[in-house]
């Protein structure tokens, strides 16, 4: 199994979020990865929605880095925009905003650090032992 780390940049463009996820799934596929697939395909779909909402300034883009370690899988999206991502309080009827909940409550763990210029906003999956089939 070759659990090399993937990179892909992509560009400001709503056509991106999609391709990472297929990116991802790739990868996962690639990796014989099947636990969890969903969630952190999924973790992919928000974390990258979040880059190009509110982290991407306008004519530039974010690099999505896909890390498989012994027994974690590590997402990260670096892009170069000012602001820390937070868990919202606000209304529950809000629009959005429920993108850090849903990868808070689906991932093992999550955090944001720094880059110059920008930030990273990561989370992490406990894998599964040999026993892990391939993605499907």
């Amino acid at each position: 199994m070759n659990d090399e780390p993937r990179e892909h940049f992509y560009r400001r463009e709503r056509q991106s979020v999609p391709a990472a996820r297929e990116f991802t799934r790739q990868a996962l596929a690639d990796w014989g990865t099947r636990d969890r697939a969903d969630d952190i395909l999924l973790c992919v779909s928000e974390l990258t929605t979040n880059a190009l909402v509110h982290g991407v300034p306008p004519g530039r883009g974010f690099l999505l880095r896909v890390l498989a370690y012994d027994h974690v899988l590590r997402l990260e999206v670096h892009d170069s925009g000012d602001g820390v991502p937070a868990v919202p309080r606000g209304a529950r009827d809000a629009e959005g905003g429920r993108g850090l909940l849903l990868v808070g409550a689906l991932a093992d763990k999550w955090g944001v650090g720094e880059r110059d210029p920008g930030k990273v906003v990561w989370c992490e999956f406990e894998r599964g032992g040999p026993e892990t089939e391939p993605c499907v």
